[in-house]
């Protein structure tokens, strides 16, 4: 299978430079379904193109975990673009996908015109439009015919892109969307694929029109994954503008936004500065404490590598000026331990972290938190399970990771024991749409100290 990349950007010959292959060499990597080579068939100072070629190895290919409902011995896996030569574009092209070019690291970062062929994808001309479109491609896509004596057409297109966007984006691009065009993938698609959605997704398929056909057969229509990773995308989504707040009818921001808002304005009652992120995740809450120039210490703490690893990229720590990147760091640590590294807060944030939580795992939470870290301040937040018949379809509780999900009676029996065992007082509020009959879909706890319990206590 086949895909070039072509640019008109002079010298055209640093395309080189960008894809980290040299024109004049023919470059070979072993990659797990076959041989992956790239060369270039002209490479000239007004234009060069890189070909990236699969030639796939069927013994290989029988070797893998099967995920196609086709004949192990007959089917379109050698010449049809699929996920296969997504994963090759991965390893061939890894410098590439991130953007990061040591020789030239300002045209990496800039948009040069591009064409892109792909002369045997898997769809249809309008789902290949849907797709492309959106994301400043001008869009070729014809439909490959049967043999004269079959007559009409086949369900492949021979694709050709044309923009001007940055050689990053377009690798990035095709690695998300030619496993989803040919939905199938040849691998078992695991939680970390929802990362690699992520991560190659950034910029872009948050505000893609069709991003719940990408997320849903990106991820092998695995409905827990595609829904976590949806999730995740709209907590990523930024607040309002100042002009889509003028509009006459605003936008209703999403539930996560609104979570997020109501954690900060809790914050600021509390007149906390120096705050703990606890259960932090992917750091979208860590981002939105940054940008308040009142949060003058904030800490993100996880148990899980991978999801600080997230964090970091998302607040994009490496690059925060010296000024910023000293308010903040994010730890590793179990929060149903004692961790002195935790002690001395203004306010510590458990948002949608406890219902993840064995409910008999809670004492030690509450001992951890409540009774060793002792901040001056804890903001909870969880589902109300009342609210769920608002979902259409949903069965269940919202979230496969869920163990409980509470009442509002329940949350306010915890929370009350919580705070009246270590010395805390509590209210209560609900985040979002508010039902006369169901209550808001998230409801909020913020504790404080008793000022005659203080914040130190022995260990």
């Amino acid at each position: 299978m086949l895909l070039t990349l072509t640019t008109t950007h002079r010298p055209a010959t640093d395309l080189g430079y960008l894809l980290v292959k040299h024109p004049e060499k023919v470059h070979s990597f072993d990659v797990p379904t076959g041989t992956a080579y790239v060369m270039y068939p002209e490479a000239t100072e007004d234009r060069c193109t890189a070909a990236l070629l699969l030639d796939v190895d069927p013994a290989r290919l029988r070797a893998q975990r099967d995920a196609f409902e086709l004949s192990q011995y007959v089917n379109d896996r050698p010449y049809a673009a699929s996920s296969l030569l997504a994963s090759a574009l991965s390893k061939v092209f890894r410098s590439a996908l991130r953007g990061a070019s040591k020789d030239r690291p300002d045209l990496a970062a800039q948009p040069i015109p591009l064409e892109i062929r792909v002369p045997v994808l898997r769809g249809t001309t309008d789902l290949v439009t849907r797709l492309f479109a959106p994301l400043g491609w001008a869009v070729t896509a014809t439909p490959i015919p049967f043999e004269p004596e079959i007559g009409g057409d086949s369900r492949y297109v021979d694709l050709r892109l044309t923009g001007v966007l940055r050689v990053a984006d377009a690798l990035n691009h095709l690695y998300v969307l030619l496993p989803v065009l040919d939905d199938g993938k040849h691998y078992w698609v695991a939680p970390d694929e929802i990362e690699k959605l992520l991560r190659s997704g950034e910029g872009w398929l948050a505000g893609h029109p069709e991003k719940v056909l990408i997320a849903r057969r990106y991820l092998a229509h695995r409905k827990s994954l595609a829904t976590s990773a949806l999730q995740l995308l709209e907590a990523d989504q930024e607040p309002a503008t100042e002009e889509e707040a003028e509009l006459p009818v605003q936008r209703r921001a999403p539930l996560a936004e609104q979570r997020r808002e109501a954690v900060l304005l809790a914050l600021t009652e509390a007149g906390a500065s120096r705050v703990l992120d606890l259960g932090c995740g992917g750091g979208a809450l860590l981002a939105a404490l940054l940008k308040q120039r009142g949060f003058t210490e904030i800490v993100g703490a996880d148990v899980s590598s991978r999801a600080l690893e997230q964090a970091a990229r998302r607040l994009r720590l490496d690059q925060l000026p010296e000024r910023q990147k000293d308010r903040i760091r994010l730890i590793q640590t179990a929060l149903t331990y004692r961790d002195d590294r935790l002690r001395g807060f203004d306010a510590a944030v458990l948002m949608e972290v406890i219902e993840h939580l064995d409910e008999s795992r809670l004492p030690a939470l509450e001992a951890a938190v409540f009774g060793h870290a002792r901040p001056g301040a804890v903001v909870v937040t969880t589902p109300n399970v009342e609210y769920n018949v608002h979902y259409e379809g949903l069965t269940g509780m919202r979230h496969s990771d869920h163990r409980f999900e509470w009442t509002r009676a329940e949350f306010a029996g915890w929370a009350e024991r919580v705070a009246a065992e270590h010395g805390y007082s509590v209210t209560f509020r609900g985040v979002g749409e508010d039902h006369e009959t169901t209550g808001a879909p998230t409801q909020l706890a913020l504790f404080k100290i008793n000022t005659s319990e203080g914040t130190e206590v022995s260990a």
